[in-house]
C-alpha cells in the first residue's frame, strides 16, 4: 500500500509541475532505443508471418478429448483432436514432425494447414515414414487435393553454427488446441541429452545433442519448428523438462540428412538395426553392482542381427566394433554411424565372462 501511494504521489507531482514525462515515472527512452525495440518486434512479426502458413497442426480423427479435472468430454462435437505439430519441407506435400506424434498405425491422422488469410484446410495423411534412430517422422499428404494456395516448404537452416544466447522463435499447436502459438526465447544450451517418457506408452527414449531453449514449449508443440530471426528452421521442438522455461529441440541438420536420404532412396527411410532394447548402465551404477559399464539387454528382436549373432537378454554390451560404450559414446550413436549390411564386432559381459560376437547389421523396420 505504501508503494502504491508513493507512485500516485509521484505522478501527481509530475502533473502539477506540467512536466512532459510518462505517467509511469520513468524517463523517456532515447529515439535510438525506441527504434531498436520497434525493429526487434518487427523482425519477430515478419518471421511469424513468413513461417506460420507452412506450420501444420496434426490431429487424429474420432479421438475423445477429456477434461483433465472432471473426466468428461471437453469438446464432444469435434470430429478430431489436435495432438501435435509439423511443418512443410517439400512442395510435394512432405511434412516433418516427431515420431511420437504419429506413432500409432491404428489411428487416422489429419494435417490442418492455416493459410495467410486465417482459413483452415485439412489434408488426410496418406503415408507415415518413421526414423528408428531419432524422434522424427516424415508424413505425406496430397498437396493437390482441394482448392486454395499451394503449400510452401520452410527454409531449413544450419544447426552446426548455433550460439548460446541467439534469439529463436517456436511455433506450434500448443496443448493441441491453440494453433500457431508463437513463443520467443533464446538458445539456452547446446549438446543436451534427455530421456523423455512417452506418457501414452511409458517408454523412455534417449535423445542426444539437443538444443535447449527457454522459448515456451508445451504438449502439442511437438514436431513444430524452432526458427532463427532469419526465418530459417534450426530445430524441431521435441520435449520439455519438468521445470519452467526449459525445452528441447532436435537439430535441423539431423532432419536434413534424413530428408536427403529419403528423397535419394525414392521415398524410403533406411537405417541399420542391431535389434536390441536396452538400459544404459552408467559407470557409477556399474561400480556399485560390480559389473562393467555398458548396455543391459532387455529384449532381443527375433530375426535381428543381434538374435542371429547369439546375444541374449541379460547380456551387458560393453563395446561395439572396438569402441567402448560410455555415456558419451552410446550404442545408438555408434550404430547411427554405420550402414545396412556393415559387419560389426560386439563384446558382451555374461555371467562373469566376456564373450565376442560378430553381427551383420540389418535394415530397421519402419515403426
Amino acid at each position: 500500500m505504501i508503494f502504491a501511494l508513493g507512485v500516485v504521489a509521484t505522478v501527481a507531482t509530475m502533473r502539477f509541475f506540467g512536466k512532459n514525462l510518462p505517467q509511469t515515472g520513468q524517463l523517456p527512452k532515447s529515439p535510438t532505443e525506441n527504434l531498436r525495440v520497434v525493429e526487434e518486434e518487427s523482425v519477430v512479426i515478419d518471421v511469424v508471418r513468413q513461417v506460420s502458413p507452412s506450420v501444420v497442426s496434426i490431429a487424429v480423427e474420432n479421438r475423445p478429448v477429456f477434461d483433465p479435472f472432471f473426466g468428461i468430454p471437453q469438446r464432444p462435437g469435434e470430429k478430431e483432436s489436435g495432438i501435435g505439430t509439423g511443418f512443410v519441407v517439400s512442395k510435394e506435400g512432405l511434412i516433418l514432425t516427431n515420431k511420437h506424434v504419429v506413432e500409432s498405425d491404428s489411428q487416422k491422422y489429419i494435417a490442418i494447414v492455416r493459410d495467410s488469410a486465417g482459413s483452415e484446410k485439412k489434408y488426410e495423411i496418406k503415408k507415415i515414414h518413421r526414423d528408428p534412430f531419432n524422434d522424427l517422422a516424415l508424413v505425406q499428404i496430397d498437396s493437390s487435393a482441394g482448392s486454395g494456395q499451394a503449400i510452401k516448404p520452410l527454409d531449413l537452416g544450419d544447426s552446426d553454427h548455433l550460439k548460446v544466447g541467439q534469439k529463436v522463435i517456436a511455433i506450434g499447436n500448443a496443448l493441441g488446441r491453440f494453433q500457431n502459438t508463437v513463443t520467443v526465447g533464446v538458445v539456452s544450451g547446446l549438446g543436451r541429452g534427455v530421456t523423455p517418457i512417452d506418457p501414452t506408452t511409458g517408454v523412455a527414449e534417449r535423445l542426444d545433442d539437443l538444443i535447449q531453449t527457454d522459448a515456451a514449449i508445451n504438449p502439442g508443440n511437438s514436431g513444430g519448428p524452432l526458427v532463427n530471426i532469419g526465418g530459417q528452421v534450426i530445430g524441431i521442438n521435441t520435449a520439455v523438462a519438468s521445470a519452467e522455461n526449459i525445452g528441447f529441440a532436435i537439430k535441423i541438420n539431423i532432419a536434413k540428412q534424413l530428408i536427403d536420404d529419403f528423397q535419394k532412396s525414392g521415398g524410403k527411410i533406411s537405417r541399420p538395426f542391431l535389434g536390441i532394447r536396452y538400459t544404459h548402465i552408467s559407470r557409477d551404477v556399474a561400480l556399485l553392482n560390480e559389473v562393467p559399464e555398458g548396455e543391459l539387454v532387455r529384449e532381443v528382436v527375433s530375426g535381428s542381427a543381434a538374435s542371429d549373432a547369439g546375444i541374449k537378454v541379460g547380456d551387458i554390451v560393453t563395446s561395439f566394433d572396438g569402441q567402448k560404450l560410455t555415456d558419451e559414446a552410446s550404442l545408438a550413436k555408434l550404430i547411427r554411424a554405420k550402414k545396412v549390411g556393415d559387419a560389426v564386432k560386439i563384446r558382451v559381459f555374461r555371467n562373469g565372462a566376456t564373450l565376442d560376437f560378430a553381427a551383420t547389421l540389418k535394415e530397421a523396420p519402419n515403426e
